[in-house]
């Protein structure tokens, strides 16, 4: 029989206080060999000496207890994969507490400001539009344009696909009557989400399957300034100045494969797990969005689309599409056409914005951005709308 060690003397061979490994019986991540049953004196077997190690590596990292219980659990492979996501999370966090304090210390240092100058005041004419590709027979992308948000959401396929996407974006229509300056507005975005995050977890439990995902992308406006919030592989594009920018990142497979230098941008567009996502909206509420705050100018003009348009219109068509002379409403019209054109194996949704100078009427934009397209949630298309 293999020799047990004393608490102090597996706590040094650990590199951990007694103290920790009190806390860890407790908490059921690392139970003692044998307790003394008249003194309580616990003793370890050298065998749990591993697990131990690990424990005390996952706790520098900040990883809460209940997640290391989980990563303690699985196959290694598995738990390599599970202390990745969480350290994703972890620096989605510090990114967006980042700028966050950006933006605080620039208030309070007196180099930004919560009132936005009447000269600089900008609006922006919209139009969203969401298709079933062809060879669907069923449509879980929502597209929505108002005054002060423009989103996508792609749900997958399935049931509770089209309640994510739906809820996703629903959450964020709230934040349109909240008065939120600068400093304040990208928390109230991943309050917002985390709310998305909670009524997607209870889609998910009703679901025969137990999944329900959806992607979000979005721009919420405050004042001149929007805040971009983006998980998963739909996309926001800004055309400026005769030049197309795609200003969020997918978080999917294939795209990791291109920025670890494994795969070019070419060889994506046909890899047969293009469609896997890395991070999403899961009700899990594991992975974070990114979060960021843009600076707009009059005669920017923004596309916001599902994966499903530019997987099938390249890059250069997209550009010449949106540096035509037609309206969001036109120009959105004219996206879905050329998707179409392409085949279309996927949904379709896009919504087009042009930022302009001074606060327009907003006529067209009272009358058309709260139509309601779908059965469960309100797909807007308006053409003008100002954003305050």
């Amino acid at each position: 029989m293999r020799e047990l060690l004393t608490i102090g003397t597996f706590a040094r061979a650990a590199r951990l206080s007694p103290k920790a490994l009190r806390l860890y019986d407790e908490a059921g991540l690392l139970r003692p060999a044998a307790v003394d049953g008249e003194s309580g004196y616990r003793y370890y077997d050298p065998a749990q000496l591993e697990r131990a190690r690990l424990i005390a590596r996952l706790r520098r990292l900040g990883m809460p207890l209940a997640r290391i219980r989980r990563v303690c659990d699985l196959p290694a492979q598995d738990a390599a994969e599970e202390v990745a996501a969480y350290w994703r999370q972890v620096t989605a966090e510090t990114r967006s507490r980042g700028r966050l304090a950006s933006l605080l210390v620039d208030h309070l240092s007196g180099r930004g400001s919560t009132v936005e100058d009447a000269t600089t005041m900008l609006g922006i004419r919209y139009a969203a539009r969401s298709e079933p590709g062809p060879v669907r027979t069923s449509n879980e992308d929502i597209a929505y344009a108002g005054e002060r948000l423009l989103a996508v959401a792609d749900g997958m396929r399935g049931p509770g696909g089209d309640r994510a996407s739906a809820a996703a974006v629903g959450a964020l229509k709230r934040l349109q009557t909240l008065p939120a300056p600068a400093e304040d507005l990208l928390g109230a975005i991943a309050d917002a989400v985390g709310d998305a995050e909670r009524t997607i977890r209870d889609i998910a439990a009703s679901t025969p399957s137990g999944e329900a995902v959806t992607t979000l992308t979005a721009l919420v406006w405050t004042g001149s300034r929007p805040a971009l919030v983006h998980i998963g592989d739909s996309r926001a594009y800004l055309f400026r100045g005769g030049g197309l920018f795609q200003i969020t990142h997918d978080h999917s497979y294939v795209q990791s494969l291109i920025d670890e230098g494994r795969l070019t941008p070419e060889e994506a567009v046909s890899h047969p797990r293009r469609s896997l996502l890395v991070r999403a909206l899961t009700g899990a509420g594991s992975c974070l969005p990114d979060l960021s705050m843009r600076e707009a100018v009059a005669g920017d003009r923004y596309l916001l689309c599902t994966d499903g348009l530019p997987a099938v219109v390249p890059a250069r068509v997209l550009r010449e599409t949106l540096a035509g002379p037609g309206g969001p409403q036109q120009v959105v019209d004219e996206l879905i056409d050329l998707a179409y054109a392409a085949g279309a194996p996927d949904n379709v949704a896009c919504v087009v914005a042009d930022v302009i100078a001074g606060t327009p009427a907003a006529s067209v934009a009272d009358a058309a951005a709260d139509s309601v397209a779908d059965s469960e949630d309100p797909m807007a298309a308006g053409e003008t709308g100002a954003a305050r």
